[in-house]
């Protein structure tokens, strides 16, 4: 019998760019991925004696009888989920539960946290026995910290079975932590170090099978913060899972992040290719070569970016992008440099996101010294359209310029023409014509079916009705990417919509 009942709980990520809600909603599905972290910390708590529940708030509501179950509750934030986190510690302290809290957020804001009992700082993994201890005690500390970095290949295996997999769009995976380049506005080698830390390719692997069994999914996001950061272990890896993923008939298509220099190294991008890699997120950031300089962003500094992109994209990998507006040296018109170069470049996903000065970051340190922080960062640099620092460029002026830019790059025509520049580079790689995710099943065709019920009766139904014609015009074999950008740009025109109504309304 259970001893101990311990409730793990996700907040609420607010409706973003970055949620997808709008598209994933689409294909049945609630959320994009389940918290990989409360799953893995969930595999430290041994059996029989603990007995373990999931809530994650993005797809189902904390309800009283799970307050009234539990004898503990974990919660596990990012900044941008600070807002929810606190709701669920205010209910929590109403049903006398202690709470313990970690992630990026508790961990960047613990000694301002209210009503929590434990803050498990960093990364928890070499952590957790002294809290096991503890717990196993009575007696819980107010912080649990260790400074040492794990080895990945320590860690248990997630347990998945917690999550409703099938509420989900795609399912987490992590290879590596930390990252070797130092860009002065990223946060992730201040949690994470330089250091590139993986896990041995027989450890993937051995997750892959546990997702599988599990019941997961097609779509595999590997979460790593620079997939190619360690280039000597992730070839061993890609070989592995190109192994892997013949002998089981290929079950899952895989996407990740990576830095531009990807596309410098035509094995590694084969190697992907054959793994059945299909999309990879790029900070592309900037096309002002003095703000890429002045953050420290070198590896971009090092390649063409439109030469670059172009080479990943006729290997058969989407590239979505990140970009960045508010450096202190942009220049008056990078909003409209910014739109020539999403559009040079044939990315159809483009978050692009006021510059914001993240805790413990290189760039929030400069600005204290400097004088200029003005508050915390919310975190969610593509929402909350304001500055949490004293710009160099008139704050007013990038605000109502970044509102401009994100009402040009998701107009539907301008949106739809980067889509079908896009499926043109792929049919010029011509890789497409061999991945096996593009097998249209019978539940695809129910996908493309709601697309075009709900997107040909909307307001931009024409210029949706004109993309689907032309790109299938440029290979029928590209419908599956068809559809899966017809109904992300559903998503992005609406939050599109929404926040320029907010913005004209003040």
């Amino acid at each position: 019998m259970s001893r101990f009942h311990i409730l793990l709980v996700y907040p609420e990520i607010p409706d973003t760019y970055w949620s997808m809600k709008r598209a994933i909603h689409v294909i049945g599905k609630k959320a994009l991925l389940p918290p990989l972290g409360l799953l893995t910390i969930a595999a430290y708590f041994p059996e029989p004696g603990y007995e373990l529940r999931l809530v994650d708030m993005n797809i189902g509501r904390l309800v009283k009888a799970d307050l009234e179950w539990a004898n503990l509750v974990m919660v596990s934030a990012m900044l941008v989920q600070k807002d929810s986190f606190h709701a669920v510690v205010d209910r929590c302290r109403v049903f006398g539960l202690q709470v313990v809290a970690g992630g990026p957020y508790p961990s960047s804001s613990a000694s301002g946290l209210v009503g929590v009992t434990s803050v498990v700082k960093g990364e928890a993994e070499l952590a957790m026995p002294a809290f096991l201890a503890d717990l196993e005690a009575g007696k819980l500390a107010a912080v649990y910290e260790e400074t040492a970095k794990p080895e990945l290949d320590d860690n248990p295996i997630p347990r998945f079975h917690l999550a409703r997999l099938k509420a989900y769009s795609s399912m987490p995976l992590q290879f590596s932590r930390g990252c070797p380049f130092a860009c002065e506005f990223c946060d992730i080698t201040a949690m994470f170090g330089r250091r590139v830390r993986t896990k041995s390719p027989e450890r993937f692997i051995l997750e892959l099978e546990a997702l599988l069994a599990a019941g997961a999914g097609e779509d595999v996001f590997v979460v790593d913060d620079n997939f190619i950061g360690n280039r000597q272990q992730v070839r061993k890896l890609l070989k592995a899972i190109a192994s892997w993923q013949e002998e089981h008939n290929s079950p899952f298509t895989l996407s990740t992040e990576a830095s531009i220099d990807l596309a410098s190294d035509e094995e590694l991008m084969d190697l992907m290719v054959a793994a059945n890699f299909t999309m990879v997120f790029v900070g592309l950031e900037t096309p002002h070569a003095a703000s890429l300089a002045s953050t420290g962003k070198q590896q971009n500094l090092r390649v063409d970016p439109e030469a670059a992109i172009a080479a990943i994209q006729k290997k058969g990998i989407q590239v979505s992008g990140g970009f960045i507006v508010g450096f202190d040296t942009d220049p008056p018109d990078i909003c409209e440099r910014q739109a020539s170069f999403v559009k040079s470049l044939a990315v159809p996903v483009a978050m692009v996101g006021l510059l914001t000065a993240l805790p413990g970051t290189e760039l929030s340190k400069r600005l204290q010294r400097e004088g200029r922080m003005l508050s915390e960062s919310s975190g969610n640099n593509t929402h909350d359209t304001s500055f949490n620092f004293r710009t160099v460029l008139p704050m007013g002026t990038l605000v109502d310029a970044y509102h401009w830019l994100m009402g040009e790059l998701y107009r539907p025509r301008a949106y739809f023409d980067r889509c079908l520049s896009f499926l043109s580079r792929l049919k010029e790689g011509g890789r497409f014509q061999t991945r096996r995710h593009r097998i249209i099943t019978p539940l695809k065709l129910s996908y493309l079916l709601r697309s075009l019920v709900l997107q040909s009766f909307s307001r931009y139904g024409l210029e949706y009705l004109r993309y689907v014609a032309k790109a299938l015009a440029i290979g029928p074999g590209l419908l599956h990417e068809t559809i899966t950008l017809a109904v992300q740009g559903r998503h992005f025109f609406a939050i599109t919509d929404q926040m320029l109504a907010r913005y004209h309304s003040r």
